[in-house]
């Protein structure tokens, strides 16, 4: 009877792991890494993927977003394609997302929801494409953004209903585009800007300029950017730098109201014009009192007249 050697056991399971040249633990974390290839459910299709969350969509002709984006990405190159429009929650799926990169698109439109599920976006590139205008709460939803690009674009006013109070924005391209001058209040809703491209843009010397000529007084930039941030006196052909307009030079403008007027005046409109109602409907009422009790005494008396002229009347007697 042969006697069983160590050498023909079978050795256990826990001895094979640990005498394994590559672990099974780190060939399934290295599975779980962000893949690289188009096709499976962490990539988008039509896209190349690299570790770190880096999806690369550069240049392929694509017509719209990535339908099927995941939250595993963090960067997504959308530059050089056919994107002509956002529709409402363009990116849902992608709530991690932390730069965005759309140069290049023809982009012409862009719905005020479109942003509405990136509320980690640090980076937004919308350069050079083809956009007018933008409606109110478009990047509202970016509360984290740090870095915005909208240059070499159409855009010929900017109201600050688009831009929001983004309190992080500390960068704000919109140099070769259509402005002549910027809203007010959009600068006052942006307090950790310091860095505003604006070269390229067709400004026009006038009141309109105040707010921005104020905020470049209090961030001067170098002598050869400012030298270049000219604009046009109305009737007349001859540029001025923006810097060169101290404070009096706005003296003839209308000053802006503050805070405290504008919320004097939004409190004190509406109850104005309740009490103008009610002071309205009293008089019309009274109004209508005095008339219908003076039409009664009317009625009254031509209904009194046809009795006193009858044949028992005192009038009747004294004429027998």
């Amino acid at each position: 009877m042969r006697s069983p050697s160590f050498l023909s056991r079978r050795p256990p399971p826990m001895l094979l792991l640990l005498l394994s040249p590559w672990p099974v633990w780190a060939q399934s974390s290295t599975a779980a890494t962000f893949p690289g290839t188009p096709g499976t459910p962490d990539c988008p299709e039509a896209c190349e993927c690299a570790p770190g969350g880096l999806a690369n969509c550069s240049g392929r002709a694509l017509p719209a977003v990535p339908a099927d984006l995941s939250r595993r990405v963090r960067a997504l190159l959308l530059d050089h394609n056919r994107v002509r429009a956002l529709p409402p929650g363009a990116f849902v799926g992608a709530g991690t997302l932390l730069r965005l990169d759309l140069r290049e698109n023809g982009l012409r439109w862009v719905h005020a929801r479109a942003f509405w599920s990136l509320g980690a976006l640090q980076r937004l590139d919308l350069s050079n494409n083809q956009l007018e205008a933008l409606a109110p709460g478009t990047f509202s939803p970016l509360r984290a953004l740090r870095s915005l690009s909208l240059a070499g674009n159409r855009l010929a006013r900017l109201e600050p209903a688009a831009l929001g109070a983004l309190p992080l924005l500390h960068a704000l391209s919109l140099q070769d585009n259509a402005l002549s001058a910027l809203a007010p209040g959009l600068l006052a809703r942006l307090p950790a800007l310091h860095a505003l491209h604006l070269r390229g843009n067709p400004w026009t010397c006038g009141c309109a300029l105040r707010p921005l000529c104020s905020w470049l007084r209090r961030h001067p930039r170098p002598a050869p950017e400012a030298e270049t941030l000219l604009c046009v006196l109305p009737g007349r052909q001859t540029l001025s730098p923006l810097t060169a307009f101290p404070d009096a030079a706005f003296s003839h403008c209308p000053q802006p109201l503050a805070l405290r007027d504008l919320a004097v005046v939004y409190v004190l409109g509406p109850v104005s014009f309740l009490a103008s109602l009610a002071a309205c409907l009293a008089l019309g009422s009274v109004l209508t009192a005095c008339r219908t009790r003076r039409c009664r005494a009317t009625a009254l008396s031509r209904l009194r007249g046809p009795r006193d002229s009858g044949p028992g009347s005192p009038a009747a007697s004294a004429q027998a």
